[in-house]
């Protein structure tokens, strides 16, 4: 059974030009989040001391969580040379062991303790990632490799604790999985596109780009 190995919050900040590789002096988000202990209330948009920064492509009640695999940690400690690389350097909210974009489905519906979630959509990595840490390739290396994390709404709210189980309920999709989603809409499948839009499940902001996909692959 999967488990919750840590909880990350942050609210936004404003960074001066830490990463000095882009010409901007300054840049806001709230990628930079750090592990809480004991109990935190999970609500229908946050967990305390929580927020997202650009409202227009973060937030809202289809991505409440951002989940990332505890998994890829060993890989990226290694490959970047940073062994103390920290859960919740991907800016995620929850870091979990025994769950991964490959196992992971639309619709995915999990208890934690008093709280149920469901999966709605992948994460599509921004350049914050890299600029964060200074590593101008990192987000590009996150987005081949496909360990982009993915997001999940709340359907009961409630406290949430690192060292819980997440514990399954329902899998509507099980075809479905956050790769197959994300390399999905990257793709020319028309009919797998519309099966994807077709998703109750799905997150409404990723279904619109779903819909942009299949209007520009018509127009074409």
């Amino acid at each position: 059974m999967a488990r919750l190995l840590s909880i990350q919050v942050g609210m936004p900040k404003v960074f001066g030009d830490e990463g000095g590789f882009r010409p901007e002096r300054s840049w806001s988000s709230a990628i930079l989040k750090e592990t809480v202990t004991g109990p935190v209330w999970l609500d229908e948009l946050n967990l305390v001391g929580d927020r997202q920064d650009d409202l227009s492509v973060h937030g809202g009640p289809d991505q409440t969580i951002l989940g990332y695999s505890a998994a890829h940690y060993d890989h990226w400690r290694e490959a970047l040379e940073r062994p103390d690389f920290p859960f919740g350097a991907f800016g995620e909210n929850f870091t979990i062991d025994g769950l991964d974009e490959d196992t992971v489905s639309i619709g995915d519906t999990f208890e934690i303790g008093d709280v149920v979630i469901q999966v709605t959509s992948p994460r599509g990595p921004c350049w914050k990632i890299s600029r964060r840490h200074g590593i101008p390739e990192l987000t590009a290396m996150v987005e081949q490799r496909g360990w982009t994390g993915w997001y999940y709404r709340t359907l009961q709210q409630g406290h949430v604790e690192a060292g819980q189980e997440f514990a399954l309920t329902a899998r509507p999709h099980p075809a479905w999985t956050i790769r197959r989603v994300a390399t999905t809409r990257r793709g020319r499948d028309l009919d797998a596109l519309r099966e994807l839009e077709a998703l109750p499940e799905l997150a409404e902001r990723f279904r619109g780009s779903v819909q942009h996909r299949l209007e520009r692959l018509a127009d074409s």
